[in-house]
């Protein structure tokens, strides 16, 4: 499985943005899927996950009434709305796939396969 994310770019803080990653997979729907990201000298923190179907989102504090993460798997792919976005923010956003796993995976060893990353800068 290829997963290629973009959409990351140089923002401010209060601004929104919108990530996607695109998935090669030719059953998508055997995927949860996640969103990563990593600051430098810092830790892949989960961001994240849908399940197979789109119907479970799980978000750590840290995002949850800021973020969304969707999917189509029509298109094979997850977006990742991000709104209100703050300077903490700022990192290398990762899209991960965990093939089999219900409802998702929080953790990233629980993940088959990694996109290149995009990045996101937010300015105060």
């Amino acid at each position: 499985v290829q997963l290629q994310a973009s959409g990351g770019g140089l923002v401010q803080a209060g601004d929104s943005l919108t990530l996607s990653c695109a998935a090669s997979a030719r059953t998508f729907t055997n995927y949860a899927m996640g969103w990563f990201r990593q600051a430098p000298g810092k830790e892949r923190e989960f961001v994240a996950a849908i399940s197979w179907s789109g119907d479970l989102q799980y978000y750590p504090d840290s995002v949850k009434g800021r973020f969304t993460i969707s999917r189509d798997n029509a298109k094979n792919v997850v977006y990742l709305q991000m709104n209100n976005l703050k300077p903490e923010d700022t990192g290398v956003y990762y899209c991960g796939a965990s093939f089999g796993r219900r409802p998702y995976g929080t953790t990233a060893y629980e993940y088959d396969y990694w996109g290149q990353g995009t990045l996101v800068t937010v300015s105060s």
